[in-house]
Order: structure tokens, then sequence, then C-alpha cells
């Protein structure tokens, strides 16, 4: 952040002030901007190449993809200066592929453990001498319709927020984690309605769950 704020703001000076004391053939902003690119690009791959949490991997993508091309290359002091030196990427093509590789791999098991814990709760509270909570007067089960199409939403718009192409590929991976997960959600509430009859509110868990596949559709 303390980079590109640095990079922003000093090219700024040199677009609207420096360049213009300088004959056009001494490419003034060229060398300011290939020097801050050189030094930014070498620190990011420095920190790429050094064990990354997955937050930080995400950031690190996300200046890559999103900050550094567009926010910042882009803003409206610089841009028309910037098109003309041609800076390329904060990171080789091979080593942002490495990171968004280890990003999505964390992501994918991050929303796959999340969905099997939210059943895991809900398949407790079946268990449980309470009736199903009601949503718009209608029995629902919340935490099981909402949170896991939150879960999965959410995880795939962070990915669309680092590239369009990161968020493609995340969803490709999810939808193969839901369908698993439905399997699984019907297999337990099978085994709950063979098992189960006697239950107090047998019938209203019984409504919960089947409003609940309206949402999964």
């Amino acid at each position: 952040l303390h980079m590109g704020k640095t990079m922003k703001e000093d090219l700024t000076v040199v677009a609207k002030y420096i360049n213009k004391l300088y004959p056009p053939e001494f490419n003034v902003f060229s060398i300011y901007a290939e020097l801050y690119h050189t030094y930014f690009a070498s620190q990011a791959k420095k920190n790429a190449e050094s064990h990354l949490e997955d937050k930080d991997i995400y950031l690190l993508l996300s200046w890559v993809h999103n900050f550094y091309p567009k926010d910042m290359r882009k803003d409206h002091a610089l841009a028309t200066e910037l098109d003309k030196v041609k800076l390329g990427s904060l990171l080789p093509s091979s080593l942002s592929k490495e990171l968004e590789n280890k990003y999505l791999d964390s992501e994918e098991v991050t929303v796959k453990n999340s969905l099997s814990r939210c059943l895991d709760k809900e398949i407790q509270r079946w268990r449980e001498d309470k009736e199903p909570e009601k949503i718009n007067g209608h029995f629902q089960s919340e935490l099981l319709g909402i949170f896991v199409i939150q879960s999965i939403y959410s995880s795939q718009k962070r990915a669309e927020d680092i590239s369009k192409a990161v968020g493609e590929e995340l969803s490709r991976r999810l939808l193969k984690e839901l369908p698993a997960f439905l399997r699984s959600y019907r297999d337990a509430f099978e085994d709950f309605k063979e098992k189960s009859k006697k239950h107090r509110y047998y019938k209203p868990i019984l409504i919960a769950n089947i409003n609940n596949c309206w949402n999964f559709r």
C-alpha cells in the first residue's frame, strides 16, 4: 500500500510538473515510471516467493490483477503517460498463475469445509427438541438454506474481484462441490425421515427442509 501510494503520488508530480521541464527526447516520465515499476515488481516477486497466508495471497493477487493495472495506472492524471510506457504486470505470468492456483485450492477447501460444518449443525438441530424457525411465516432453515448459498456466492464474488478468469475457475470448482454437498444433505435428511418419525417436531422439520429446496434450485 505504501509503495503503491508513493508511486502514484510521485508519478503524478512528474507528469504535472517535472516532465515539462525537460526536452521530450529525455523521456523523463518513462524513466521514472520504469524505475518505480521495476522496484515495485521486484518487491511483489519477493513477497510472492515467500511463505504467504491465504489472505496475503488474495491481497497480492488483487494488486497484480486489479489495484495496480486499474485503480493506479488508469488514474486520470497518469493514464495518458503510462499508456506510452507499457509497464507490464507486477509478477511474471508463471508466478501469478502459481499464486492463483494456491488461492483457488485454499478457497475451494474453505468453502467445502464450511458447507460440511453447516450441515453438521443442521443435523444437530434436527435432533433437538425445538421447532424449526419461521422465515416470512414459513418453516425454513436460515442456517442451511441461506448460509450455504451466501457462502458460495460471497466466495465467487471475492474471486471475481481479483479477475474474471479467477472467478470463472472458482465457479467451475464450486459447481462440483455444491452437488456433493446436496447429496450429503439428501442422505442425512432421508436418514432423519426414516429414524425420527416420533420426533415432536417431525412434520415442521420436514416442511422446513422441503422449503429449502426452492432456495437451492
